[in-house]
């Protein structure tokens, strides 16, 4: 039986096997990648081929194929081919497609957030360090990747121990005027105050780069011949601090789970049961474990292990760095051409093994028994969290359960600092990488009005899903809720579906989530269009489910409010006046003591300050007194 689809007659459009047939027929013999398109201009699938006309052809002649592979098949209106000069340039070329085209029948990693790394900058006289996220516009060296903020705090925490590094920003740096409490502490060095010389801070930051880099020992042999002679100097306060310094630095490389003679890899697990997998990923640098994170791809029952691991690695390394060595716990269909492609994109050799035993092996067997270990539990959790949705469709009186659930409150102090939140959750829990911040901006709001501020938030946020409507789907940010929930009354709930109703869009389900009496927990009110409030029995599970929702999206708006708040208190407005840098203003800081003193200060005292001329002088002195 032939499941490859029907054939067209003369003068119709060729589908299914029929159109692959001749695409085949005018496909190259050569390396490159293809995709599948559906009849709406939706890509099904992206593949690599080593020769275009053999692999195209497969598709068409109906043998071995699985049922999924069927199904696509007789959706396919329309091939694109690709051209690449080598096999590993078109698996690069896949991959690449693949995660910007997000196709319906391929392997998918999802939750692709980028990792932390630390940055020992090198812009500034005193290098600072600091964790870091994105592109690398700062100039100075970057080292990762670090699986979890966690393992990015330990070791920061020990950088300030052993090599007493600042991270202060540098507004404060240049604001100083006496050592912070973190020099108190001994974890500072203090080169804001001159407690330490330049030349010395830069040496602790060259010292905490080699650390970084893997020569732990070589740094830790500095430090004890450093410590050796201050005693023989009888310097026994500062052989002391040296000391210290070297336990923090022995107590992160005698924590190390494997020894990799001091190699840079990452190990990879894979678990696949019923449809769902979990990849362990876990991360060795400069001989230490800078920890591990589960991944949850996107596939169907029929991959294998090997046929997961083949497409999590080509999309995981598109936009990160490769170390030299992979350790993989389940064989690749093509490891030769994937450690080529790898091997291309890094510039250098990339080896990928599955170890057998020693100490490599059980490194990887210990990552897959936590991938069965994590898989086990999403799979739980997803059953439970199935069970709610439904429990919530029938509440609300939706047609099916929601996969798209939007949350929004706001938050203000007093009026002042407003900014809105919102919270996305849907089948496997909140969607974090899907938070919204909305600084309310709107000049003809009334501070603290609660409806004006929900209402500007729901202008912007679905003005955006309506300009997003024509984009192709992988270039859209999100897409339409299927249910919205808002943090108030009939109040709120009536100022939300006016805009919606302006918008045209009062086909998506909106429910009021109204506190209880006291604000009591299981007191909730819940409004809707056309129906009366009502509320659910006091121990439902959908109801705890609801305020877990809401709490989460409270807790996301007053964490907006608050960062906006710091940012507010910590400003300095010497930082607004064009002219003035680190140094000058460190210098009026010294002079007055703060920029409330300073914007007090006379003209002729300005003057007298240390590289402050009299055209800056005069300029500081207008812009605190309006001229």
């Amino acid at each position: 039986m032939d499941n490859t689809g029907p054939e067209a007659a003369p003068g119709d459009k060729l589908v299914g096997a029929a159109l692959i047939r001749r695409e085949a027929s005018l496909a190259p013999d050569k390396p490159g990648v293809y995709r599948m398109l559906g009849a709406d201009g939706e890509v099904l699938y992206v593949g690599k081929a080593k020769s275009l006309k053999k692999r195209v052809l497969q598709y068409a002649q109906g043998r071995f194929h699985a049922q999924r592979i069927a199904r696509m098949v007789s959706l396919t209106h329309e091939m694109v081919l690709m051209r690449t000069d080598t096999e590993g340039e078109a698996l690069l070329l896949e991959a690449r497609l693949i995660k910007a085209l997000r196709p319906r029948y391929n392997v998918l990693l999802r939750d692709d957030k980028s990792f932390a790394e630390i940055l020992v900058r090198r812009d500034h006289e005193a290098p600072q360090v600091s964790k870091h996220r994105g592109a690398h516009s700062i100039k100075g060296d970057y080292f990762g990747p670090f699986a979890s903020t966690g393992a990015v705090n330990r070791t920061l925490d020990t950088l300030q121990k052993a090599f007493l590094l600042r991270t202060c920003t540098d507004s404060v740096y240049a604001s100083r005027t006496r050592p912070c409490m973190l020099h108190q502490i001994k974890r500072c060095s203090a080169p804001c105050t001159g407690e330490v010389s330049l030349d010395d801070y830069n040496g602790l930051a060259q010292q905490a780069a080699d650390f970084l880099r893997g020569k732990s020992r070589v740094v830790i042999e500095r430090l004890t011949q450093d410590m050796m002679a201050a005693s023989e100097d009888m310097e026994f306060e500062r052989a002391g601090g040296i000391r210290d310094r070297i336990r923090a630095l022995n107590h992160v490389v005698m924590s190390s789970s494997v020894d990799l003679q001091g190699e840079e890899a990452d190990v990879f697990a894979v678990c696949a049961e019923g449809g769902a997998a979990c990849v362990q990923v876990v991360f060795f640098r400069a001989g230490q474990n800078w920890g591990d994170r589960a991944y949850f791809p996107r596939v169907d029952s029929e991959d294998t292990e090997g046929q997961i691991l083949d497409a999590f690695l080509g999309q995981f390394y598109q936009d990160r760095p490769i170390p030299k060595l992979l350790l993989i716990s389940h064989d690749l269909s093509e490891p030769e051409l994937m450690a080529e492609a790898l091997s291309l994109k890094a510039d250098r050799k990339v080896v990928i093994q599955r170890p057998q035993r020693g100490g490599k092996a059980d490194t990887v067997n210990n990552a897959l028994n936590n991938a069965r270990a994590a898989l086990g539990r999403r799979m739980a959790e997803q059953s439970a969290q199935s069970k709610l949705l439904i429990g919530v469709a029938e509440a609300f009186e939706l047609d099916a359960p929601p996969v798209r659930i939007e949350v929004y409150d706001n938050s203000h102090l007093g009026g002042t600092h407003a900014v809105g939140g919102m919270v996305v959750a849907g089948p496997e829990g909140f969607m974090k990488g899907q938070y919204r911040k909305f600084t309310i901006r709107d000049l003809d709001t009334k501070p603290g009005d609660d409806y004006a501020m929900m209402a500007e938030v729901f202008r912007r946020r679905f003005m955006r899903l309506i300009k997003e409507k024509d984009l192709p789907e992988g270039e859209k940010n999100f897409g339409a809720p299927d249910l919205v929930l808002v943090d108030g009354g009939q109040g709120q709930l009536d100022a939300v579906l006016a805009v919606m109703a302006d918008l045209g869009l009062d086909d998506i389900p909106i429910v009021g989530v109204a506190k209880g009496p006291d604000r009591d927990a299981g007191l909730e009110r819940f409004f809707m269009p056309g129906r009366l409030p009502f509320m659910m029995e006091p121990k439902s599970p959908v109801l705890y489910y609801l305020q877990r929702l809401r709490d989460e999206a409270h807790r996301y708006a007053i964490g907006a409010n608050r960062q906006k708040r710091d940012a507010a208190i910590t400003k300095n407005p010497l930082d607004e006046i064009p002219g003035i840098g680190p140094r000058k203003k460190k210098a009026l800081l010294a002079a007055f003591g703060s920029g409330k003193d300073v914007a007090a200060a006379r003209l002729e005292d300005l003057r007298k300050v240390e590289g402050v001329n009299e055209a800056l002088a005069q300029k500081i002195y207008d812009f605190f007194h309006g001229g």
